[in-house]
């Protein structure tokens, strides 16, 4: 396992190591004390989460705000997603800015995105299966989001807008607020 430091901080792409044979293959996706000594603090994943999508659907940008703020670590286990996290943590040097990444079991990466941002994502293959593992349970009065088409954040999500399948609720999230 090896961490991937992006222009955000606290946001790394983990590469898996494959361990392949004639039956199939092996990889760690997560182990607590190299995270923890990334960050040189606890992390304590609480939930795990599985979400299977077929092509286009859209969800997000999803946070929860505090004091049910959680970091995620994303992996994609079949299939393809384009993933995006919005930095909104006010005291960040890229505040406002949001990340972009192909996540797919080919490449055999995850993402761990730390508190203080929005996630999302797109399914650019046929269907996809995601398993997010959280270091905070979801509170529904606390959950918060972004329009997907905020006019500020301008993201490239590749595909006609016309396209998308997203959710009613997800529709419903108002521009990002500076």
């Amino acid at each position: 396992m090896r961490f991937i430091k992006t222009n955000f901080k606290d946001l790394f792409i983990i590469k898996h190591n494959l361990y392949t044979d004639d039956r199939g293959y092996f990889k760690e996706t997560f182990k607590k004390e190299k995270l923890e000594k990334l960050f040189d603090k606890k992390i304590n994943f609480c939930q795990q989460n599985s979400v299977k999508s077929k092509k286009n659907v859209l969800r997000g940008l999803h946070f929860q705000k505090d004091p049910n703020g959680q970091s995620k670590l994303i992996s994609v286990e079949q299939g393809k997603i384009l993933d995006i996290a919005v930095d909104i943590r006010k005291d960040s040097e890229t505040y406002g800015r949001y990340f972009s990444y192909i996540l797919s079991q080919e490449n055999h990466e995850s993402l761990f995105i730390p508190k203080g941002f929005a996630h999302g994502y797109l399914t650019i293959s046929e269907t996809v299966l995601i398993n997010y593992t959280v270091d905070n349970y979801y509170s529904p009065k606390n959950e918060m989001g972004i329009s997907y088409d905020d006019k500020f954040l301008k993201i490239d999500w590749g595909v006609d807008h016309n396209r998308l399948i997203i959710s009613k609720k997800d529709k419903k999230y108002e521009p990002f607020k500076w």
